[in-house]
């Protein structure tokens, strides 16, 4: 097995950039943290990070160990720090990062809920549909929604929920346009899109069936409140999360389209720098938004 004194010395090396920085954080000698790589490398038989006296380079087997160390890191320190934990109470500021529609939606009755529980943590949330990069700009958590997966990066992923979307119009759309019973009737829709480049929408059914509609675009907004509004003024047939459309269909102002089908949907993730995520703040924000953000609004 390897030591494990050893990977916590190579991890502090790379989140440092170099033994210098790594020693001072340390507070051991540099020298003493190159003879640990040293015998750490001679170990495992391969070089984990390409050094001269004016360059430093992780190689690519090196940043696989990385990887896998810093995660036995945080858990070592998690374990140890657990009972810790549990009696220290959270502070300190967590900064937040969220789409607009998750903001809007859910996060604007949730995180007051969140301070008011606990005093001494303060939240700042930034509200962008813009890319965030959150270890770059300080993020302690993003949560995102997505159609396609995440790229596969040093974060740490916990998925929340997958949102069906809906093809919803207004009642008095479907008496003028009439109801349509099957999905090849829906090409002849009037379609609400989320971008210029839209055309197409992929429906499937319980059974596994899937059907390609290509409705006459008649509206273009890349923004959720807005296709909700034109949806419900009546403009056309909109593709929407069933979460954020499922109140108004319970109240009477859209109505659901061929409701045996869905057309893909949106996926909520929460996203943690892997440094950050053992902040005890953090962790707490974390666990409570995951929790409430798990119970999808009225069972949609």
């Amino acid at each position: 097995m390897l030591n494990l004194n050893d990977l916590l010395v190579f991890v502090r090396v790379v989140d440092h950039g170099g033994f210098a920085a790594a020693g001072r954080a340390l507070r051991l000698p540099k020298s003493t943290l190159s003879k640990r790589l040293s015998e750490l490398e001679r170990e495992i038989g391969v070089r984990l990070i390409q050094r001269t006296s004016r360059s430093f380079a992780v190689t690519e087997i090196g940043h696989e160990l990385y990887r896998h160390a810093a995660a036995m890191l945080i858990e070592a320190e998690a374990a140890e720090h657990v009972i810790k934990g549990r009696l220290a109470e959270p502070s300190g500021t967590v900064r937040i990062t969220a789409s607009m529609p998750v903001a809007q939606f859910r996060l604007s009755t949730l995180l007051p809920c969140l301070a008011a529980r606990y005093p001494k943590v303060r939240i700042t949330l930034d509200v962008s549909d813009r890319f965030v990069d959150i270890v770059q700009e300080g993020f302690d958590i993003a949560i995102r929604n997505h159609f396609a997966p995440l790229p596969d990066t040093d974060l740490v992923q916990r998925r929340i929920y997958h949102d069906p979307a809906w093809l919803v119009a207004s009642a008095d759309y479907i008496r003028e346009k009439g109801v349509c019973s099957r999905p090849e009737e829906a090409s002849e829709l009037e379609g609400l899109m989320a971008s210029p480049s839209e055309t197409v929408w992929t429906l499937r059914n319980g059974e596994g069936a899937v059907v390609k509609i290509t409705p006459m675009p008649r509206y273009v907004a890349n923004e959720t409140i807005s296709l909700l509004e034109a949806a419900k003024a009546g403009l056309g047939v909109a593709c929407l999360a069933s979460s954020f459309c499922a109140p108004l269909i319970a109240s009477g102002a859209l109505v659901r389209i061929l409701p045996e089908w869905t057309a893909g949907g949106v996926t909520t993730t929460l996203l943690i720098p892997h440094r950050r995520g053992q902040l005890p703040s953090v962790r707490i924000v974390a666990d409570y938004l995951i929790a409430e953000l798990s119970q999808r609004p009225q069972d949609a």
